[in-house]
């Protein structure tokens, strides 16, 4: 093949990319600011390009240990709430730069993360200067909605993709065992208690489990009503 896929730190892309065993990578920052910085390569594209609005990381937690201890379960969904509200806050990224960038996290120069969490970044082999907080990571609000809030229709989403690249055969076959899975182990109910005890305003609450429709950077729209027919309208898959 012409193209050759590899699974590296993502720590290590910076040194790929100067002794010339990496043509491009995909990761989030400080690594693709740094290359930039350094003029050993440029950004294509931001993942909110591609997605906007976009999840990402997610909480997983084994179900026995959430059923033997769900006040702590409802104790660590608060943590993590009240640290993406505080993420989010303009006024604190700096010092949210500060911590992630000393010795104990990711060793880098401060001003490269501050950038990147002020959705501040020099994109293409031109470097057109963006500067949008909605570019950038996003913690707590959006105009798609809370993005802390585990939406079914987001997490069937990756079970569909899962689907579509054959990642779990034998357990994943079929679009009716990504939504059994989906309905099973996601758990919004645990955050809904996490954000009432925490006194959330009812306008960050979602309403319901779902999106809507998503619309991604190639005009596909995937309807978390017919998974089926995204499925179907995908021409590679596994």
């Amino acid at each position: 093949t012409d193209v050759e896929l590899l699974t590296v730190p993502a720590p290590e892309t910076l040194q790929g990319m100067k002794n010339g065993t990496m043509e491009a990578f995909s990761t989030g920052d400080p690594w693709p600011s740094r290359i930039e910085r350094q003029r050993i390569g440029y950004l294509a594209a931001t993942t909110a390009q591609i997605w906007k609005a976009h999840p990402e990381e997610y909480l997983a937690v084994r179900a026995d240990w959430v059923n033997s201890n769900p006040k702590a379960a409802v104790a660590l969904v608060k943590g993590l709430i009240e640290a993406q509200r505080w993420l989010d806050k303009p006024q604190n990224k700096a010092e949210a730069a500060g911590i992630l960038s000393s010795r104990k996290w990711f060793n880098v120069p401060k001003l490269v993360l501050e950038q990147a969490l002020r959705g501040q970044y020099n994109l293409g082999a031109k470097g057109t200067r963006v500067n949008n907080p909605a570019m950038g990571p996003l913690y707590w609000s959006s105009d798609r909605g809370v993005i802390s809030y585990p939406y079914k229709s987001l997490t069937l989403w990756f079970l569909v993709e899962s689907l579509r690249w054959k990642f779990y055969p034998g357990t994943l076959n079929t679009i009716q065992d990504a939504q059994a899975i989906n309905n099973r182990v996601v758990r919004d109910d645990i955050w809904r208690q996490a954000a009432k005890e925490l006194g959330l305003p009812a306008a960050e609450i979602p309403k319901g489990s779902s999106r809507g429709r998503e619309i991604f950077f190639d005009g596909k729209v995937y309807d978390p009503t017919n998974p089926q027919a995204y499925l179907n309208s995908l021409a590679i898959k596994s």
